[in-house]
């Protein structure tokens, strides 16, 4: 266990480390901690914290920096969030690809990292369906989940249907298949393919089709903004690995998935350090992350990723009310 003067230097050391990005010496500490400490005390208090793998000292540099397991006795125990205003910020309610798509440029500049929301995973039910003919043998078939989410899909048919047609067709749907899974409404229609007309039959089918498609593509979508910001962070532009290691990340989706489907598991803001776990399996990078509801009941997850010398007391403010913004705008949509 750390003394009280143990903490206040670690913490002294961490928001120093945090604010500059240099490491961080004995006679700069005294002076940020405020105490009336020889540099030799401090020296020797530095020592025993770097005995404990919460800092270490670079090789081209006497001062000192945390390490992952400093951070996170930092986050744990020391951090102070202090109120800062973010209301003036509003995510309006509307469809829930376009809730999503604003939280993450929300996170990303308000972080001035990278914002990233899991989007909410969607039924494969559909509420309505519409066909508009755009020319010959072409059509709009606008689909709209119970989710209030609306996908528009373009097809080609062999037959060049009238609208009213069109119309006889989408009230059909409409009215026997509302509610059902899109794979029931597939099986439904080979057993009554025999009582409808043959082009009204294969006008249903294709429609059926493209909406599988089409609910199956918005699955689990991840939304990135802000990947640009780390070109301005001093921690990446100074070292390409560590830049393209990010990018890395951003491009294998599924990783990032899994890092922010442990973080939605959790109530409230998580935060994952690198290098401490497999987690987040890079050193240089962080997350904040927390779960976002609607109606009470968690449907996906949102967070910042940046370096790991990150304004943490910032971050969890932003995240925790960009997932409140979102849960409402969703919520008051549904």
């Amino acid at each position: 266990m750390l003394d009280d003067r143990a903490k206040l230097l670690l913490k002294a050391l961490v928001e120093r480390y945090i604010a500059d990005g240099q490491p961080v010496g004995s006679r700069t500490l005294s002076k940020a901690s405020g105490l009336e400490l020889s540099p030799a005390t401090i020296r020797n208090v530095m020592s025993d914290l770097e005995d404990l793998g919460l800092i270490v000292s670079p090789h081209t540099s006497a001062g000192r920096i945390p390490t992952a397991r400093g951070y996170r006795l930092f986050v744990d125990t020391m951090l102070t969030v202090r109120q800062e205003q973010f209301a003036a910020h509003v995510l309006a309610p509307d469809q829930p690809q376009k809730v999503i798509s604003n939280a993450a440029n929300l996170l990303s500049s308000l972080s001035q990292f990278v914002g990233v929301v899991i989007a909410p995973r969607r039924s494969s039910v559909f509420r309505h369906i519409e066909f508009l003919r755009l020319s010959e043998r072409r059509l709009l078939v606008i689909i709209v989940s119970p989710e209030g989410d609306v996908q528009n899909r373009v097809i080609f048919t062999e037959t060049d249907y009238s609208q009213a047609q069109l119309v006889e067709a989408a009230n059909y749907l409409n009215s026997h298949y509302v509610g059902l899974a899109i794979e029931q409404v597939r099986e439904r229609l080979k057993n009554e393919v025999e009582s409808l007309r043959s082009e009204i039959a294969s006008l249903m089918q294709a429609a059926v089709a493209v909406s599988s498609e089409a609910m199956s593509e918005t699955q689990d979508e991840v939304v990135i903004s802000g990947e640009r910001n780390l070109l301005a962070v001093t921690d990446f532009s100074n070292d390409m690995g560590h830049l393209r290691r990010a990018f890395d990340l951003f491009e294998q989706k599924a990783q990032l998935m899994r890092l922010l489907d442990i973080a939605g598991q959790a109530e409230g803001v998580r935060i994952f350090i690198g290098g401490e776990s497999q987690v987040v399996p890079f050193e240089d990078l962080s997350i904040v992350s927390a779960p976002y509801e609607v109606d009470g009941q968690v449907v996906g997850t949102l967070g910042v990723i940046g370096p790991t010398r990150m304004a943490y007391d910032r971050m969890i403010q932003i995240v925790d009310i960009t997932s409140k913004l979102v849960s409402n705008a969703l919520s008051y949509h549904k």
